[in-house]
């Protein structure tokens, strides 16, 4: 007799117990792969790049290099820098868009999911909603009213203002900026985390070409302004770090070696992420770093999702080095020998005898080009590489009608700033260079800007200015020249308030939701 065959018998309810629990599983591992931040748009999905990549080296293969929370390149929003969402500052009567692009490509409906309408101007939360959902509720209402200024094509602001009121030409939309000033006043609310010790982090110069990083950290520190002791009620998040202070530091001069920079960037994000929820939730979309030293971009590079997600507010504004203005920030260059400023203003237009002026050694390949074709061969444009003695500098600037602010060996230049203090029309020569708060500031209409290629026709280009029209813009420099003092403790409208504004543009241009609530 064949002897049967013993089969075991899995009970039924193992079965349905596999059955269920398989899938859960597969959409849990799905659900902890979808990012938590995305930025929004009026263009569809498919017309953003994937491509774009930073000059700068991106390696992160040390050991060290560990985020809590990782994404691939393709799941990184990149858009080339020429994109932009559709509604911007600009006022389309006037023709040109803004070169920055910037604000308000969000849609709306996702106000639909956050919050209900029960009467005029009238707003509830809905049950259940959390902190993160009211804080962009309340976006989705400041973004609608700037919507409705930007509709308004005056040349002044509509808005009361016991201090200062924008108008005329030199904004893209004074009515706009306006309410989005006054909005950031009522709504902007920024956490500096506390981990990390001086100098390296909490600390920055506050003289010298990289006064604006080391200032506007101070200012973040005192906790006077904007600042947030509760991160759940901020709408941005600061990482302190000075890189002027990390190439003081940490970096031996002309070794080449920033092995230590890079460790210190890595560790340091690392640690946020590890302690806090705040960057693994928007994967670093709603937190900002600021510097001005020429080596602020490449160090983000440590970090991809530093460079590419975060705000960089940098004085090295460089669209070729992987300077996004739809989500990074440019700020001014501004080199303060004390700690306060002095000598603004300078001789009436009929009083300026020199059409064009600059001193400077060479610096990159833009100076050269300028010195090799104007060192000491015109009367009119006066070009030096090293002042003769008894000559001001100063002077030199406060006298001269134009002053060229030729790019170093990297874009940015305090000239701009020595030329907005001065009164003497800016004369911006650089190739890829998007200059200060330029989403809000129309520089046009107060500078002049030409191209690297046309550095021998400098005197053709300022001659062929009439005497109205360089009337007309000089009267503009003096009247811009408010949004880039220095001032302590800082005064609305000036150089730290328009920083922390163009920060806000840049939040008001994400939404971040907390999936994991």
């Amino acid at each position: 007799m064949r002897p049967t065959r013993k089969t075991q018998v899995f009970p039924i309810s193992s079965i349905l117990v596999g059955v269920l629990v398989i899938p859960l599983v597969v959409l849990l591992v799905i659900f902890l792969m979808q990012s938590t931040a995305f930025r929004s748009s009026l263009f569809s999905s498919s017309s953003w790049g994937t491509t774009w990549n930073p000059v700068a080296s991106n390696d992160t293969s040390n050991s060290r290099s560990n985020y809590s929370v990782t994404s691939s390149t393709e799941d990184i929003w990149q858009p080339q820098p020429s994109q932009a969402p559709v509604f911007t500052f600009a006022n389309n009567q006037r023709g040109a868009p803004a070169p920055a692009p910037q604000i308000f490509g969000v849609d709306d409906e996702v106000q639909e999911t956050i919050t209900q309408q029960v009467g005029p101007n009238k707003t509830r939360f809905m049950s259940g909603s959390s902190q993160l959902e009211k804080l962009e509720a309340s976006l989705g209402r400041a973004r609608s009213s700037i919507r409705e200024a930007a509709n308004v094509r005056n040349k002044i602001s509509t808005h009361q203002d016991p201090d200062y009121v924008p108008r005329g030409p030199i904004y893209r939309n004074p009515n706009a900026f306006h309410r989005s000033y006054l909005e950031m006043e009522n709504l902007f609310k920024i956490y500096v985390y506390e981990e990390g010790e001086v100098p390296i982090f909490h600390d920055g110069p506050c003289r010298s070409i990289y006064s604006s990083e080391g200032r506007f950290i101070h200012e973040m520190e005192k906790g006077n302004m904007y600042r947030t002791r509760d991160p759940d009620k901020a709408l941005v998040y600061f990482l302190p770090f000075s890189v002027a202070r990390m190439v003081r530091y940490m970096y031996v001069p002309d070794s080449k070696d920033r092995h230590g920079m890079k460790l210190a960037i890595i560790d340091y994000v690392n640690l946020i992420a590890q302690k806090h929820p705040f960057w693994n939730r928007s994967l670093g979309a709603d937190h900002f770093m600021l510097s001005c030293h020429d080596w602020g971009p490449f160090t983000t590079s440590f970090v991809p999702l530093l460079f590419h997600n975060s705000i960089r507010v940098l004085c090295n504004a460089n669209t070729s080095e992987g300077f996004n203005p739809s989500k990074d920030s440019s700020f001014p260059e501004i080199n303060l020998k004390t700690s306060e400023m002095s000598g603004l203003g300078g001789q009436p237009p009929s009083s300026r005898s020199t059409l064009a002026f600059f001193a400077g050694g060479l610096h990159g390949h833009i100076r050269s080009l300028l010195l090799n074709e104007w060192k000491g061969k015109d009367r009119d444009v006066r070009v030096y590489e090293k002042l003769p003695r008894g000559v001001s500098y100063e002077k030199m600037l406060k006298g001269s009608k134009f002053c060229l602010c030729p790019s170093g060996y990297e874009v940015a230049s305090p000239r701009v700033v020595e030329a907005i203090y001065a009164e003497c029309i800016p004369v911006l020569i650089s190739d890829g260079y998007i200059p200060p708060f330029s989403d809000v500031l129309d520089w046009k209409t107060f500078s002049v800007q030409v191209p690297v290629k046309n550095i021998s026709d400098i005197k053709n280009i300022l001659m062929s200015i009439s005497s109205r029209q360089y009337l007309r813009t000089q009267r503009r420099v003096k009247e811009v020249q408010r949004h880039f003092l220095v001032n302590g403790p800082p005064k609305r409208y000036d150089v730290f308030h328009m920083i922390v504004h163009s920060i806000w543009l840049r939040r008001l241009n994400i939404r971040i939701q907390d999936l994991l609530i």
